[in-house]
């Protein structure tokens, strides 16, 4: 009887958890998509003329990636202000259709009937772009809503600043600047001796992150760690004859990516990055080598590249009991 009622409540708790649950009234969250019910669209031409006020913006926006795309049935922008802002028409209702009056009078628009896009929450922020983008970006949104980023209350307008001038994605020479802002520690690394050339502005953080989600950790690019590091490296890719066994699929086993001491941004200095999988060679085990004292092992330790010098794999032939396909030929 206990058992019976156990899963009846059980049962019952699952079913009020499917339950839709909307985090605010139904009309406010229209609202938060489509701005004021009781306000008209009025086109961004009809707003702006009445105040010079947002001249530079308005131009700016139209030699943007947004303001270039043009409706070929009517000749109307396929977004303007008001895609983003909600409707219009309550913001120039008590302006003068002179706008030199308007700017003696020190009359403006009343943004208040705007949507309130700066105090919104970044998910609702995001919402916004998502009207458009999330049919219009596939597959770059694909996994948005799941990545790091949306999860971590981070919005569109965090990294893209669709008011400061026509370039509406963040340029390459900013980008480290801007991924810094969130991630010292990956500053901190890029400052080492061997690093990734972000200082030098010859790569950029998306060249190997994907800031919309990704299907791998640390939103990397591609199907796994490997494939991310051989588009740049694609003379490690293989597949080799000799490989360096199970290393082949996670180039992060031996090198770690903003920056290192260590040369070739490894993680340890050889030989002792070797020595964390291998347990190296001694005196004793070599037939070239006078042993200092008989039947004491004496560890040989040397960079173990000298030898091994094709550690990524090697399609070479080696000898019988030369070792393995590694070494150098």
């Amino acid at each position: 009887m206990i058992l019976l009622c156990t899963l009846s409540l059980l049962v019952v708790a699952c079913a009020a958890i499917k339950d839709s649950k909307p985090i605010m009234p139904i009309r406010q969250y229209e609202m938060m998509l489509v701005g004021r019910m009781d306000a008209e669209y009025v086109g961004t031409d009809n707003c702006v003329a009445k105040c010079h006020r947002h001249d530079k913006i308005t131009d700016d926006f139209k030699h943007s990636v947004h303001g270039e795309q043009i409706k070929p049935e009517t000749g109307l922008p396929l977004v303007n202000c008001e895609s983003c802002h909600g409707a219009g028409s309550l913001a120039i209702a008590n302006l003068e259709d002179d706008p030199e009056l308007n700017d003696a009078q020190k009359k403006k628009c009343d943004t208040t009937t705007f949507l309130d896009i700066m105090n919104l929450p970044p998910q609702a922020q995001s919402l916004i772009c998502l009207k458009c983008h999330s049919a219009a970006s596939t597959p770059s949104l694909t996994h948005w809503n799941a990545s790091a980023h949306a999860m971590n209350d981070v919005g569109c307008f965090d990294c893209h600043k669709l008011h400061k001038g026509p370039q509406q994605k963040v340029n390459r020479d900013e980008m480290s600047a801007l991924c810094y802002g969130c991630h010292p520690e990956v500053k901190a690394e890029n400052q080492l001796f061997s690093h990734h050339p972000l200082r030098e502005k010859k790569m950029a953080c998306v060249d190997c992150h994907e800031p919309h989600g990704s299907v791998q950790g640390n939103l990397l690019k591609g199907m796994t760690t490997k494939e991310t590091c051989t588009r740049c490296h694609m003379e490690k890719q293989g597949p080799f004859v000799y490989e360096h066994g199970d290393v082949m699929e996670d180039c992060a086993n031996c090198h770690t990516p903003h920056g290192s001491v260590v040369n070739n941004l490894l993680n340890a200095a050889m030989p002792f990055l070797c020595y964390q999988c291998h347990g190296g060679h001694t005196l004793a085990d070599t037939n070239d080598l006078q042993v200092p004292t008989p039947g004491v092992k004496q560890l040989f330790a040397n960079r173990c590249t000298d030898c091994h010098s094709q550690v990524h794999g090697t399609d070479t032939p080696f000898p019988a009991g030369a070792g393995n396909g590694t070494l150098r030929q």
